[in-house]
């Protein structure tokens, strides 16, 4: 070959060339193009170079689809492609579009690792042989060799078209295809499912070994080579192959059923190899999912009291699990098929055997019920149940079927219908004793309801007293001076008092009041009671009290029980009109389950029983049932408040015991207290009679109403006790931690700070091991009360208390101190702490209540503070619009609208406004919204309000 220099370049060989070229990338964007071929097309390179073909050469209709077809097969397959014939209009330098026609042939230009880099496309102009075709044909030769031409390009477009429809159905088939040439087995085409089979490698023009490394071993390239040599074709079924479709990767199991076959020249010899196949690796994966679970359900059916068995779709039983041949004695085989009839009942066969009939024609669930011999001979009662299991097709694949062994069952239904001729009394018995039960629950459930309606309205009581009490105040100040005037308000006060004892009784009826129950053994209770008993009663009637041996203890309140015996003495006398017997009894008893379930909220146990009997009138039976029903009486008008009996109810139930009244008129009545039982020996007894006294110890008073300590600290001054103060449980904390020998804390339960008063106390101790604690709170339900009950340990002074009262429970608390650790002395401390003088306040009153409206003004206006009112909360709004407040003392209830709300409108107006509530219940839901609020409890007095006004305005 000659050399032609570093002058004559590929490049200039390229453009040099006569015949059109056009270089594609893989993606078929335009890269380079020949002189010839921008010549043929009157197009420049720039104009061309960086767009898609289809973009810079634009072709529609059939002839568009047969080049992009063509360039694609080209581009992804790696083979030549040709086109005989495609029409494509060109425009001439003049303007004009002219329509030419082309053959093209695309070659794919392959890198070094085997991918697609270009497309070269090679076109001919073949317009003018085209036109000559379409011309005069009896132009001679020329027509006849257009004729032969046009002949031939008919044919080579008929054979283009086939070879494209088979070659897309080759590429579509379902089964994976691939064409291996020669000796060496060249993959000169596959198709997609045979390029999905082995991880869409580029296979084309490599051989199988260097295509699809790992089949090296696994002796299919030796079958590959023994069909080439024999041509005869091989088929395999469910043959395992080793696959890597990743590089690297771990090769995957894969299942196939395929064929070799031989193909064959002209002359008969081999020259290559047709593959074709199914990939069933799922269909393998299901198969072996299904033998698993037929070993498994053969284990769970092996493991089975029960009889297991399996039938053909006809009906053809064909295995049975080891309980059935244990039963009946027989060997693997003898019940096969139809053999299972000869264990069936000759009397229950026929109807067996139309059963199992009906559910194979119908494919549906079979049951029926049998008589099955034992390997004994003895027969016994199955049922036989089968459910049919079904192909994808909806056709019946197995029958999978049980015996039960029923016949005890069936020996017990003849035992009840035996029975069956007393079932109706039975019935009736029945429904009487649960009627019973149902009318005891409902009354339980009016007394639970009439004990919140009765909580309720002691608090609704409270705003009466408030009006009464209050004015009642005011008028003290007014007739001081006049001695009869001030007995007669002093009687009013007594009165005010007996109504606050009666909203207590009411508050007692609803399970509200505070309980400090210990161990009691109610015979020394009652001995103790007699003389007092007997004063009461007078001496016309006759008190017996019988206290069985052997008596237990019993955890209640003492006071309660005390108070529950007085009450019912006192209801006997009246009820014997001051004339008769009454007999006290105390025994254990047992409540059983048959009597809990007859009379609702009675838990089942021990108790101890305190009987009271009269000899009295009687309460006739239709107002049995309502005797403990607050304010209900039978005494005349002024003998009662009916208020004795629920009091009791109330105080016993909330213990976890049980009251029960029996009456006959003409014959007294008897009433039943079941007190729960103690385990525990009985508490020490409590000092009665005691003189109230003071003390020389150091007390702690922490407080947070500074009215209401200041008059404790006065109380206790007066009773010899060195005192110090504190308005939080911080602050009181503090104290013991300076190291002050404190010998008593006494703390409100409900202070302000995020350090509770239990957990100071708790701490308290922790610094002096030797303290005392006594707790007081105007709440039942805190952190010292629960369920209420007061916690073990806690000694509780409850708001509001006396002198007396404060002098006996401080002294009880530091003596009982002092006797569990006797180190404990009392200490010298600083007096009480000075306070500012108040200061006269702005208050707006917000009440809807006028007389409560009035009193509570009045009360302001008496501590000199200036006063404007406004009956509801449109008025205090206009009242805020026009002037300014220091505080508000606001009811809960307002008719337009909740005093929680205007509190937060009058803070949106004026946020330095303090705000004060007045309720008539134990707390305001909301309040905690409202920051540094306070709240008095109706019926409060001048100085709870003017406490309460003062810690509200604290820091204000």
């Amino acid at each position: 070959m000659p050399a032609f220099g570093p002058y004559l370049s590929a490049e200039t060989l390229f453009n040099a060339s006569p015949n059109a070229y056009m270089v594609m990338d893989a993606d078929l964007v335009i890269v380079s193009a020949n002189r010839t071929y921008l010549a043929t097309t009157a197009r420049r390179l720039d104009e061309i170079v960086g767009r898609l073909v289809f973009d810079a050469f634009p072709a529609e209709g059939a002839a568009g689809q047969l080049l992009r077809a063509s360039l694609e097969r080209a581009a992804r397959d790696g083979v030549v492609d040709y086109l005989p014939v495609i029409a494509y209009p060109v425009s001439r330098p003049d303007g004009v579009v002219e329509h030419r026609y082309w053959s093209a042939t695309h070659t794919p230009i392959k890198d070094v690792e085997g991918k697609v880099a270009f497309v070269l496309q090679h076109t001919e102009d073949i317009t003018e042989l085209h036109r000559l075709r379409e011309r005069d044909p009896d132009e001679g030769k020329a027509a006849k060799v257009l004729a032969r031409a046009s002949a031939a390009d008919s044919a080579v477009r008929t054979l283009t078209a086939e070879r494209h429809y088979l070659r897309e159905l080759f590429d579509k088939a379902p089964s994976f295809m691939a064409v291996l040439a020669g000796p060496e087995h060249v993959f000169e085409i596959a198709n997609a499912a045979y390029l999905q089979v082995v991880g869409h490698r580029q296979v084309l023009g490599k051989t199988v070994d260097e295509a699809l490394p790992e089949v090296a071993g696994q002796g299919f390239i030796e079958l590959l080579d023994t069909v080439y040599r024999t041509g005869e074709r091989y088929v395999g079924s469910g043959i395992r192959v080793l696959l890597t479709h990743t590089p690297g990767a771990e090769p995957v199991e894969r299942f196939l059923d395929f064929v070799y076959q031989p193909i064959r020249n002209e002359a008969g010899e081999v020259v290559g190899i047709f593959v074709q196949g199914h990939d069933i690796t799922d269909q393998k994966a299901a198969e072996l999912k299904a033998l698993e679970s037929e070993a498994n359900f053969r284990d769970l059916a092996q493991s089975l009291p029960n009889h297991v068995w399996t039938a053909l779709p006809d009906g053809r039983l064909d295995w049975f699990n080891d309980q059935v041949y244990a039963f009946s004695g027989t060997e693997p085989g003898m019940l096969d098929g139809h053999g299972w009839v000869s264990m069936v009942h000759e009397d229950d066969s026929p109807a067996a055997g139309r059963s199992w009939a009906a559910a194979l024609g119908a494919a549906a669930p079979y049951q029926t019920e049998f008589r099955l011999r034992r390997a004994d001979g003895v027969y016994r009662w199955h049922i036989a149940r089968a459910k049919p299991t079904f192909n994808a097709d909806g056709t019946v694949r197995r029958w999978v079927g049980t015996n039960t062994d029923i016949h005890d069952q069936k020996l017990l239904e003849a035992e009840l219908a035996a029975l069956n001729a007393s079932l109706e009394a039975r019935v009736e018995a029945r429904t009487s004793e649960l009627m019973h039960t149902e009318e005891v629950l409902r009354q339980s459930q009016k007394m639970e309801a009439v004990g919140n309606l009765a909580g309720g309205i002691a608090h609704d009581f409270n705003n009466l007293l408030q009006v009464i009490s209050g004015n009642l105040q005011l008028l003290q100040k007014t007739v001081a001076h006049d001695g009869t005037a001030s007995t007669r308000l002093g009687h009013a006060l007594e009165a005010v008092q007996r109504g606050a004892q009666l909203s207590s009784q009411l508050l007692a009826f609803g399970r509200r009041q505070p309980l400090a129950p210990k161990s009691l053994n109610v015979g020394r209770l009652l001995r103790s009671m007699d003389d007092m008993l007997r004063r009461s009663l007078g001496e016309a009637i006759e008190v017996e009290t019988l206290i069985a041996g052997g008596l237990w203890n019993t955890l209640v309140d003492e006071g309660n029980v005390q108070n529950a015996i007085l009450n019912l003495a006192i209801n006997a006398r009246d009820a014997m009109q001051g004339r008769g017997k009454l007999t006290i009894e105390a025994g254990n008893a047992f409540l059983d389950d048959h009597y809990a379930r007859t009379h609702a909220d009675v838990t089942p146990g021990q108790y101890v029983m305190i009987a009271v009997t009269d000899s009295g009138s009687g309460i006739p039976p239709e107002i049995l049932d309502k005797v403990f029903e607050p304010f209900f009486t039978t005494k005349p008008e002024g003998r009662g408040t009916g208020l004795g009996l629920s009091m009791i109810y109330g105080f016993v139930k909330q213990s976890g015991g049980h009251v029960k009244i029996y009456s006959e008129v003409g014959s007294g009545t008897t009433v039943r207290l079941y007190l729960p039982r103690s385990d525990r020996p009985e508490d020490e007894k409590p000092m009665t009679g005691q003189t109230a006294r003071g003390g020389t110890e150091l007390v702690l008073v922490a407080e947070d109403d500074p009215r209401v300590r200041e008059t404790t600290v006065a109380l206790l001054t007066e009773l010899g006790y060195q005192v110090v103060s504190a308005k939080d449980a911080d602050a009181a904390l503090a104290i013991v931690e300076s190291g002050l020998a404190i010998d008593l804390l006494f703390t409100d339960v409900v202070m302000p700070g995020k350090l509770k008063s239990t957990e100071m106390a708790k701490r308290a101790r922790q610094v002096r091991p030797g303290l005392a604690v006594l707790y007081t709170s105007g709440y039942t339900e805190n952190s010292i009360v629960h369920g209420g009950r007061l916690d073990p340990g806690v000694h509780l002074l409850s708001k509001p208390y006396s002198s007396d009262a404060l002098a006996l429970k401080v002294r009880e608390v530091i003596d009982a101190e002092k006797a569990r650790n006797p180190s404990a002395q009392p200490s010298p401390a600083p007096g009480p702490e000075a306070e500012a003088e108040p200061r006269t306040l702005s208050v707006l009153v917000c009440e809807d209540e006028f007389l409560i409206l009035i009193n509570t003004s009045q009360m302001l206006a008496d501590s000199g503070h200036t006063v404007a009112e406004a009956a509801n909360g449109a008025e205090a709004l206009e009242h805020l619009a026009t002037g300014r407040f220091d505080a508000m003392v606001i009811d809960v209830g307002l008719p337009d609208m909740s005093g929680v709300e205007l509190a937060k409108k009058a803070r949106q107006a004026h946020p330095g406004i303090a705000i004060v509530f007045a309720s008539g219940h134990a707390s305001v839901p909301g309040m905690d919204a409202i920051a540094g609020a306070h709240a008095v409890t109706k019926p409060y007095q001048a100085a709870e309000l003017e406490a309460a006004l003062r810690g509200a305005t604290a820091g204000r």
